[in-house]
């Protein structure tokens, strides 16, 4: 276990020191790239232009050696722009498919919020199912498939939001924060970003990292407070999830912390969220070189995996909470292992 460990955290850092050859700073997102693509899940950026996201995610699709493609989502997308649409072949005399961007491994799909529902929900079948159905047929995509979308915070002139059901099959959502003033400064002086990348993370070095990660050792302790923060974002939770706290003290305060946050949430996380954050934790104890999860891991991946699963309602906009400040309460009031 503990060469197995070694050997992953060998790669990590060799991985990372290629991408800051292009990207400065940006630890949590780079982080969080590299947990979506060892767990197989798929990423939710949101940040300003002009925060190297696109340029990450190039980056990573160069280091692992895997086909690249980029879709600019605009009003005008149709959906068979993004996985493709059967041609009427004149000297065949038949239809043939033409396939369409998203058959590749990296997926950038970029300011997804710009194209309507219709072409955002065409990404569904393929980010849950793997596949895409084109006429009467339905076409594997390669493996491994990771799609990165990204989306702009602060302008919503002509931006449609994204439906519940595809949020809930991103794994993670990032937010891509400002650099430091340090960071700042590195990034004013030149960086040859036109140079090639080395291919140091292959199929196989990917493969070694999900094996690491799956010995990672988790309590039952551990999996119960997980379930127990997931299920605290749900209001119906309330009277078990206080029935099952350690003490008198303990459920009553959980009962008055639910009772003043539950008029903020509209709905909750569904059991997806839970094995997300299950994958999660082992993978962050994995970054960490510990062969077991802690209750850290568990509040540190909480953010990514619950900010897009929880509906807020009207309360929370109008008293200025967004999806962090409420999970960092529910993690506040559950009863840590």
């Amino acid at each position: 276990m503990d060469a197995l460990l070694a050997g992953a955290r060998n790669v990590l850092d060799a991985c990372r020191a290629e991408l800051a050859k292009r990207v400065i700073g940006q630890r949590e997102m780079i982080d969080g790239l590299f947990m979506a693509l060892i767990a197989r899940g798929h990423i939710l950026l949101e940040g300003v232009p002009g925060l190297a996201k696109t340029l990450a995610v190039k980056s990573l699709a160069e280091i692992t050696g895997l086909d690249f493609k980029r879709i600019q989502f605009t009003p005008d997308l149709l959906p068979a722009d993004v996985t493709g649409t059967l041609v009427w072949e004149q000297s065949l005399g038949k239809f043939s498919v033409r396939r369409g961007p998203v058959f590749a491994n990296v997926i950038l799909a970029d300011e997804i919020n710009r194209a309507p529902a219709k072409v955002q929900s065409a990404l569904l079948e393929a980010m849950e199912e793997y596949q895409v159905t084109i006429g009467e047929e339905s076409y594997p995509l390669p493996n491994p498939f990771f799609v990165l979308a990204t989306q702009n915070p602060i302008e919503h002139e002509g931006t449609y939001t994204l439906p519940e059901a595809e949020l809930d099959r991103f794994l993670l959502k990032l937010l891509v924060r400002y650099p430091s003033p340090e960071e700042e400064l590195r990034i004013l002086k030149p960086l040859n970003s036109k140079a090639p990348l080395e291919p140091i993370l292959g199929a196989s070095q990917l493969e070694s990292l999900r094996a690491a990660a799956d010995a990672v050792r988790i309590d039952d302790k551990i999996a119960e407070y997980i379930v127990s923060v997931v299920a605290a974002t749900r209001p119906a939770a309330t009277k078990s999830a206080a029935a099952r706290s350690p003490s008198a003290d303990a459920a009553a305060a959980g009962r008055a912390g639910r009772e003043g946050l539950y008029r903020y949430i509209s709905f909750g996380a569904s059991p997806r969220a839970s094995i997300a954050l299950y994958r999660c934790c082992r993978i962050l104890a994995l970054f960490d070189g510990r062969p077991f999860v802690t209750p850290e891991d568990v509040k540190t991946a909480a953010l990514p995996v619950l900010r897009h699963r929880i509906v807020l309602s009207y309360e929370a906009e109008a008293d200025g909470l967004d999806p962090d400040a409420v999970v960092s309460r529910i993690l506040a009031f559950v009863p840590v292992p």
